[in-house]
């Protein structure tokens, strides 16, 4: 296979200015897939240049015009749904599978934008002491700078990419150098989308820091769209403010999931193994604290331990597998030592818990049971196949925990009440919970958290009104 490996600037694949390059590693053997081009501030300052002639004329392009390429781009994406899996897992590691349903979740992005494109937003109406009319319309922000990391390659960058474009915004993508090829072979099939030369560039770069401070100096660029750990979140949100961007931050997480004794154990079990293992637990929406009621966390424990336990590890280009390696060394020994550290403090190990030996960064699906409170695991993203369970005894006390931590992306709760089952959603400080479910993602809905978890909305209607401003107009007529 032929790798995009330059850096793609107003339609153009580029070395980059210093010449300088970075291995990409393939997380399955450790060996290196190919070599990329390491983006400078020069590389930026042409980025931006590209993006602000565009942004001229893609404002002359009707909103069907937009909408119908949308619509190619994601009809040209499931044409190659299956070469992007393969790829994903390549430079990611996860499992084909879910490497495929990260594509299609990807896809669907540019499906759902081409729709949104087209409906209008506005509004007319009448200032009620004047009598003025009152005229309000959403314009396109500008040039959007988006940040992506390496768990989901391609849909963390379809996510920001897709309602930029509908709403009418260049954009300039730095993706995560663990991961960068996948955003790079996104750009051929956006060329023959129609998307024109310089609306969106690629800046993969070891350089980060550098590189992202010039963009956000730059007066032209108006928005910055990060997914990420909060900690970074936090450093970006400071940079910033020096130029007073847009900021929309879909930060970090740690979801409690909550097992309530009336819930049905086979779909509380299915849901957690969703809520937990979906992209290896490397996810913000991963499941970090699992509550189950006492009364049922024995039964619980031991189906949802033999589930785990059932799940096949090794290279994730073999269909066969569940598992795959963690993206590089330092996330596995993450792993490691919150599993460690949670034995060493009295927790209970059911399945897994050891580094597997030999080439990849392996780690075994793991259940933690009655882990105490100490334990850092709970604290912090686990971010791997981990799964940390406590109990509880009553309602009140559960809400409680979930609550007590600085994040507020995603929840999940399990019960057949569902009159509990959503008292006890509404008073979850959360953007997010799923009911009955461990997925929540959809292209069609409002994605984010509260609190440290971030700031802004992805997907749905509100996806695209980040990349807008409104204006009002006060006339007489």
């Amino acid at each position: 296979m032929q790798y995009k490996n330059k850096l793609y600037i107003d339609g153009k694949w580029l070395d980059g200015n210093s010449g300088v390059t970075f291995d990409v590693i393939n997380p399955a053997s450790e060996e290196v897939i190919t070599k990329v081009a390491s983006a400078e501030v020069e590389d930026a300052k042409k980025a931006i240049n590209a993006a602000e002639i565009a942004f001229e004329s893609w404002a002359k392009v009707s909103p069907r015009d937009k909408s119908v390429i949308l619509r190619k781009a994601y009809e040209l994406f499931m044409d190659k749904i299956e070469h992007f899996a393969e790829l994903i897992t390549l430079e990611n590691g996860k499992a084909y599978g879910d490497a495929k349903g990260e594509a299609l979740y990807s896809a669907e992005f540019f499906r759902w934008y081409s729709e949104e494109a087209v409906r209008g937003i506005g509004q007319i109406s009448n200032a009620p002491a004047t009598g003025a009319r009152i005229v309000v319309q959403y314009k396109p922000i500008g040039i959007s700078v988006l940040i992506t990391p390496w768990n989901y390659p391609a849909a963390m960058g379809t996510r920001k990419i897709a309602p930029a474009i509908a709403a009418g915004c260049p954009v300039i993508i730095k993706p995560a150098s663990d991961t960068p090829l996948t955003m790079l072979e996104l750009m051929p099939l956006l060329e023959e989308a129609g998307v024109p030369k310089g609306l969106v560039s690629v800046l993969p770069s070891r350089n980060t820091s550098k590189l992202v401070d010039h963009l956000l100096h730059d007066n032209r660029v108006r928005l910055v769209s990060f997914t990420g750990s909060t900690e970074v979140g936090r450093k970006l949100l400071k940079v910033a403010s020096d130029q007073v961007l847009k900021t929309s931050m879909e930060l970090g997480g740690n979801a409690p999931l909550i097992v309530f004794d009336d819930a049905d154990m086979e779909t509380a079990v299915e849901g957690c193994m969703v809520a937990k293992m979906r992209n290896l637990g490397e996810a913000c929406t991963a499941a970090n604290r699992i509550y189950v009621h006492e009364n049922i966390a024995e039964e619980f424990k031991d189906k949802f331990s033999k589930r785990m336990g059932s799940l096949k590890v090794g290279n994730g280009l073999d269909k066969s597998v569940d598992v795959g390696p963690l993206v590089n060394a330092e996330t596995r020994d993450k792993v490691a030592y919150f599993v460690n550290d949670a034995i060493k403090k009295g927790a209970e190990l059911t399945v897994g818990g050891h580094t597997i030996n030999g080439a990849g960064y392996y780690f075994p699906p793991t259940v933690l049971f009655n882990v105490p409170d100490s334990a850092e695991c709970l604290n912090d993203e686990i971010f791997g196949p981990v799964a940390a369970i406590q109990t509880f005894k009553d309602t009140e006390e559960v809400i409680t925990r979930a609550n007590n931590t600085e994040y507020g992306l995603v929840a999940y709760v399990f019960t057949e009440d569902m009159k509990k089952g959503m008292q006890v959603c509404e008073r979850l400080d959360y953007g997010m919970v799923g009911l009955n479910r461990g997925l929540v993602s959809d292209p069609a809905a409002p994605f984010g958290g509260t609190k440290q978890s971030g700031l802004g909305r992805e997907g749905g209607h509100e996806g695209m009104l980040e990349f807008m401003e409104a204006q009002y107009i006060s006339a007489i007529w």
